[in-house]
């Protein structure tokens, strides 16, 4: 019995699209006026990863949420995915998980409950990994099996990272490489091999603890993060921008991608979360003619992705080489922050390409009208 079966989408890509969610938000009554509470430090204005609220002048609390459709087969494996998917935003605020709810969707009729002990055996294997607790959680009975956690970290009000302090000139860095949305498409089809599906869970259970220290221990240098999840790294490049009040420009071909992906996505492995995620940023990205797979690509909806960590120059090779020290060995420089329209992103090719410098047409180049 294959846990894949079971769910419509996997994993993150089984979200509602970013455009459907501003659409839900925007006819919430009130839901996105100003908050009159000064001690609410991060909430819905800027897209951020979680929530974060101060309760005294050295101590505040993150809240989060986060769950999803199996996206792999084996029930351990599922359930230690989910749960450092769902640290993942304490993790990008620059924040430590505390402790954490279990939220469980299962189908009484369709699956043992010795499966789910095992998911949630995975969870909590997570959860002790990172120092937190399991504290509790919530079941119901759904034809759906759906797993993930409700987690509370804390963070010192005066280091919280947000999506929202990034500046011009600010170099960008990725710390995990993207396809996993691809993968685990492929996977659900039965197309994807053995070796893998296994690196796509080494990925998506590393803990991006190891970033967050990396970004912390440099302190002011470190302008503003996120993580790459089911918006793909396009979409949720697009947030930390417009909450930033920046512009952005991508090097396709520093982007870290992981190794096999690029043959799944030419044989059409492409998830409906991540085509919504392309439409979504298609009007804000300048794609400068590069092949159509190479935008999904970038806008692959990923599971458990790393961080995305906007900082100073002069700090990047620092911040890099800290990445590597923690145990974030993919991590890599991938492109810049920039002024220009709020929320627009600019993708330049590799060398050569249609839209990198120097190749006729592009900004710059010989015959460019820009």
């Amino acid at each position: 019995m294959r846990l894949t079966d079971f769910s419509h989408g996997a994993g993150c890509a089984c979200k509602l699209s970013p455009a459907d969610l501003r659409t839900v938000l925007g006819l919430v009554q009130g839901l996105g006026d100003a908050p009159d509470d000064p001690d609410l430090l991060v909430g819905l204005d800027t897209s951020d990863d979680a929530a974060v609220y101060r309760l005294r002048d050295d101590l505040a609390i993150v809240v989060t949420t986060d769950f999803f459709t199996p996206i792999v087969d084996d029930p351990f494996d599922w359930g230690r995915v989910a749960a450092t998917n769902a640290l993942s935003d304490v993790y990008a605020m620059g924040g430590t998980p505390l402790l954490a709810l279990n939220l469980v969707a299962w189908p009484r009729e369709g699956l043992s409950f010795e499966l789910l002990a095992r998911v949630l055996d995975g969870g909590a294997a997570v959860l002790r990994a990172a120092g937190a607790l399991v504290a509790g959680g919530h079941s119901i009975d759904d034809a759906e099996p759906k797993y993930g956690l409700a987690v509370v970290g804390t963070v010192h009000p005066e280091r919280v990272l947000t999506n929202a302090g990034a500046r011009a000139g600010d170099v960008l860095v990725l710390t995990k490489p993207i396809g996993l949305g691809i993968v685990s498409t492929a996977l659900k089809r039965d197309a994807a091999p053995d070796a893998l599906v296994a690196t796509a869970v080494d990925l998506m259970t590393t803990l991006n603890a190891g970033a967050r220290d990396a970004a912390v221990g440099l302190g002011d240098a470190v302008h503003a993060a996120t993580d790459v999840t089911g918006f793909g790294l396009l979409g949720h490049l697009r947030e930390l921008c417009a909450g930033s009040g920046v512009a952005a420009e991508i090097d396709l071909a520093a982007v870290p991608v992981i190794d096999g992906v690029r043959e799944l996505l030419a044989a059409g492995m492409v998830a409906g979360g991540t085509l919504r995620n392309h439409a979504f940023v298609a009007d804000v990205v300048d794609f400068g003619g590069i092949a159509e797979t190479e935008q999904h690509l970038l806008a692959d909806a990923q599971t458990s992705g790393g961080l995305l960590l906007a900082v100073s120059p002069e700090a990047a090779d620092a911040l890099v080489a800290a990445c590597e020290r923690l145990g974030t060995p993919a991590a890599a420089v991938i492109g810049r922050l920039t002024d220009g329209a709020p929320g627009t992103i600019r993708v330049v090719g590799p060398p050569g390409s249609p839209g990198s410098p120097g190749s006729p047409g592009s900004p710059g180049s010989p015959g460019s009208t820009g």
